[in-house]
């Protein structure tokens, strides 16, 4: 990657990180459940109006939004006013990595290997050791539902996995829409219309900074640097960068909050960065390096990585961002009938001596081209 994109991930991964103290400032302002409506609400308007209709079925559109807005954020928003620390809340969410291979395993019959099965085994003990830690001085209940809302994001990696998005951003800005009406019932239903009428009333400056922080920087900002690096590099080389988001939103939580990082939590964090690492397959294709960059990306790694932030799409082709791995031809296999020895890199086709109007072959197509 080049210096300035590698710059741009690591800025997008410290507002992803950051994003968590500001959301912990935004539930001094508002209720969590209309928080989450008013932060889809200004990611979808006026954006909705000046994009496209999405290239995937609705149905994909309304279960991710409902699933990603309502179930993990209404979940995570209410954890956290609750009582969960939001440098907590970034490191647990991380457990999604686990969820997403596990759904994928259930859903699309997607095996995980061996290093997988590791790498999710590390994650879990990291979110025992975490579990402990908070469960010594902190409401389980809350742990609880955070642990809830990074299971409903790993549901969302899935159907958007099964979705295949082209466009991240477009595909991001329908999907902000859907879990407005529903959280703004479920905020008058369990909150209360006093509540949210008091809230309102009370709007000032910072909380609107908030509100636009949430929806425009970490949502339509992030979202679209991050489907700007997925279309120019592999998945491999941009999903790592999603690792510095719990240390972004630890270190900011301290920093900020005074929120207080025991050695404990420490240990949990080395486990649950380590073990996503190994999950989201971070690494496991360095040794063998592609002539040119990949723009889709796993649903485990890239999907993750975008719905740090709000969603979870990833960005690049139909084909690329959604269907599942070709495995290499064998070369010792025969061509399929009706094959053209020319697609064959070790077999150019010659021109035929007794055919005299026969052209030469083509040089062989690169990898890149033929995709």
């Amino acid at each position: 990657m080049r210096p300035r994109h590698i710059a741009l991930a690591v800025l997008v991964a410290a507002l992803w990180g950051v994003n968590f103290v500001v959301i912990e400032l935004g539930l001094d302002h508002f209720p969590p459940l209309l928080f989450s409506a008013l932060r889809f609400l200004a990611a979808a308007v006026p954006a909705i109006f000046l994009l496209g209709r999405p290239s995937v079925a609705w149905k994909w559109v309304v279960g991710v939004g409902l699933v990603l807005g309502v179930g993990k954020f209404g979940l995570l928003f209410i954890g956290m006013d609750q009582g969960m620390p939001a440098g907590l809340s970034s490191l647990v969410l991380q457990i999604q990595a686990v969820f997403t291979a596990l759904f994928a395993a259930l859903a699309l019959s997607e095996r995980p290997g061996r290093v997988r099965v590791a790498g999710m085994t590390v994650a879990l003990a990291g979110i025992a050791v975490a579990a402990v830690d908070e469960g010594a001085g902190g409401p389980v209940l809350a742990f609880v539902l955070v642990v809830g809302a990074a299971a409903c994001w790993g549901v969302s990696n899935v159907f958007t996995r099964r979705a295949a998005p082209q466009d991240a951003l477009t595909f991001m800005v329908w999907v902000s829409a859907v879990p407005v009406l529903p959280l703004l019932v479920l905020s008058l239903l369990f909150e209360g219309p006093d509540r949210d009428a008091e809230a309102l009333a009370a709007l000032d400056w910072s909380g609107v900074g908030i509100i636009l922080f949430v929806a425009w920087v970490s949502t339509v900002f992030g979202f679209g640097a991050w489907g700007f690096l997925l279309r120019h590099y592999p998945a491999s080389s941009v999903a790592p960068f999603t690792l510095l988001v719990p240390v972004f939103g630890m270190s900011s939580a301290a920093l900020v909050l005074g929120e207080d990082v025991s050695p404990l939590r420490w240990c949990a964090a080395a486990l649950l960065v380590g073990g996503v690492a190994l999950t989201s397959g971070v690494g496991l294709r360095a040794a063998t390096p592609r002539p040119e960059p990949d723009a889709g990306a796993t649903a485990a790694t890239a999907g993750a990585a975008v719905a740090v932030a709000g969603s979870a799409t990833a960005s690049g082709p139909r084909a690329a961002a959604g269907a599942r791995v070709r495995r290499p031809a064998d070369p010792a296999a025969p061509p399929p009938p009706g094959a053209s020895a020319s697609r064959t890199p070790s077999t150019p086709r010659c021109p035929d001596p007794s055919r005299p109007g026969t052209p030469p072959a083509a040089a062989p197509r690169s990898p890149a081209a033929a995709e």
